[in-house]
């Protein structure tokens, strides 16, 4: 298998730090963020690093190894300087879309994207002309479709453990578009199918005005005849879960993954129609870390010409998704169908704030202050 040389634009928590902060997780499996996945799959090299941001570049390049000559503070000089394969963009939403332009033009194989994907639909549109005119793989992270819950979950789903697929619900304490995308991705991945058109309420008519983030809560049509629902406001207990209902069973993980159960009808002697029995769902003894299974992916898609399991044109979808939840509320609780045609609507999403100084370099700082 030959070695796939990798680079980092955007060497923060996700491009770099995140999995040094991950003691106990049961919905992140090591390696997760980037460069230590590359830095752990035997299909790929680290090789370079880009960030504008002095600390960060010192910080990549003594944590992974990489020499000052191999760290840049222009991502376009990277480019030229650097015979790359796959290279991962984890900065900011408010500069991804140019920069996955530039690379998908500069001859790489592959791109492992953060997410949201962009801040307009006419940016998600512009990056993936540009990743599909070169054969460029695209795959962003929203990461539970990498999850080996989300996985099973989906396998019950296709081999029709459930019957037939009747409702997927999602609880996510969130902004639609930031941490949002997580959540509607990955109801877009149990549905199985695309959504028609959607109602949505937003947490307030002034939020509903602006283009900021905001949270808010869905109904969703898919094309396959699932219903979907979406709960982006505050939701109690029930935090980061998701649940799947067929005609047979239902599957639910449970506080982000920290339990995962399976109802199922079971005959009995005195009701032969069947009672609800709960069931464990078992996970291989061995389970691999979720950046490696990107980079698996990617790696495949790179050989076999298909999209990876969370492409850029999923990751359009979910902000898509977002923007009609939004636009549903701004004219009055409408059904809003999709595609939409107004491909300057954006949402700006909640991780652009303060983004002229690296959320991590801010807590370093912040940290250093207090002592």
């Amino acid at each position: 298998m030959p070695t796939y040389k990798a680079a980092v634009i955007g060497l923060g928590r996700m491009g770099s730090t995140f999995d040094d902060e991950v003691t106990q997780s049961a919905s992140v499996f090591l390696p997760y963020c980037h460069a230590p996945s590359y830095a752990a799959s035997d299909k790929t090299e680290l090789v370079a690093g880009a960030d504008p941001h002095r600390e960060q570049r010192a910080i990549f390049g003594e944590r992974w190894g990489i020499s000052s000559d191999h760290l840049y503070r222009d991502y376009q000089e990277m480019l030229e300087k650097e015979a790359l394969d796959i290279v991962s963009i984890c900065t900011t939403a408010r500069v991804r879309h140019q920069i996955v332009v530039d690379v998908a033009g500069s001859g790489v194989k592959a791109i492992w994207a953060e997410k949201p994907i962009a801040l307009s639909l006419a940016e998600a549109d512009e990056m993936l002309r540009a990743c599909d005119a070169r054969n460029v793989v695209l795959a962003v992270n929203c990461a539970r479709r990498y999850n080996p819950y989300f996985a099973e979950m989906k396998r019950m789903i296709n081999e029709g453990i459930l019957g037939d697929l009747l409702q997927v619900t999602a609880y996510a304490h969130c902004g639609i578009s930031h941490n949002g995308s997580h959540a509607l991705d990955a109801l877009r991945f149990l549905a199985g199918s695309d959504v028609k058109w959607v109602f949505g309420e937003m947490e307030s008519d002034e939020a509903a005005a602006s283009d900021n983030d905001l949270m808010g809560n869905g109904y969703l049509s898919f094309d396959s005849g699932v219903t979907g629902f979406f709960r982006g406001l505050p939701g109690g207990v029930a935090e980061w879960e998701f649940d799947a209902i067929g005609t047979k069973g239902r599957v639910r993980s449970l506080a982000n993954c920290q339990e995962v159960e399976w109802l199922h009808l079971k005959d009995t002697e005195t009701r032969k129609r069947g009672l609800p029995a709960r069931s464990t769902i078992l996970l291989p003894a061995r389970i691999q870390g979720m950046g490696l299974s990107i980079i698996d992916d990617l790696v495949e898609c790179t050989q076999s010409g298909r999209r990876p399991r969370c492409s850029g044109h999923d990751a359009r979808a979910a902000l898509e998704t977002a923007i009609a939840l939004r636009e549903s509320h701004r004219q009055g609780g409408v059904r809003v169908e999709l595609p939409i045609r107004d491909r300057t609507l954006r949402i700006l999403s909640g991780e652009i704030r303060e983004d002229n100084v690296p959320a991590r370099i801010r807590r370093m700082r912040l940290a250093k202050q207090r002592q």
